[in-house]
């Protein structure tokens, strides 16, 4: 992307002036693990985020969402409890692409359907 393209566009990372008021105002104060980067301001309440790539907000892991938003006064590795052994990794939201799941009957699985059982019978009007 070119200069022109930093300055006015935001919708695929952090536009020039964002940059700069990160690196002139900002503090950074952490990094998830998709890269993102977390920053607040030295003066004030205000804090961001600046994308590692797209800039997309369900990339933003739960901790740092409840951080971003006041939920949480200090840092998530210094507020929260360290995970649980049970606990498994958010995994991306499938909907829309070729891996979302589709079950039988679906029409991106040819729409054949099992056959009905008999055990069910349609309501009917004045029918008791």
């Amino acid at each position: 992307m070119g200069i022109l393209g930093k300055i006015f566009t935001w919708w695929d990372g952090a536009t020039l002036g964002t940059l700069l008021n990160s690196w002139a105002n900002g503090e950074k104060v952490g990094e998830d693990a998709l890269g993102n980067r977390y920053f607040r301001a030295r003066k004030g309440n205000r804090r961001w985020v600046l994308y590692n790539g797209s800039n997309d907000a369900s990339r933003v892991p739960p901790e740092w969402h409840g951080w971003l938003h006041g939920t949480l006064d200090e840092l998530p590795q210094d507020a929260l409890p360290a995970p649980r052994a049970w606990e498994r990794e958010a995994t991306a939201n499938l909907t829309g692409t070729g891996d979302a799941y589709r079950p039988e009957g679906a029409l991106e699985r040819g729409g054949r359907r099992a056959a009905a059982t008999g055990d069910y019978e349609a309501w009917r009007p004045g029918a008791e």
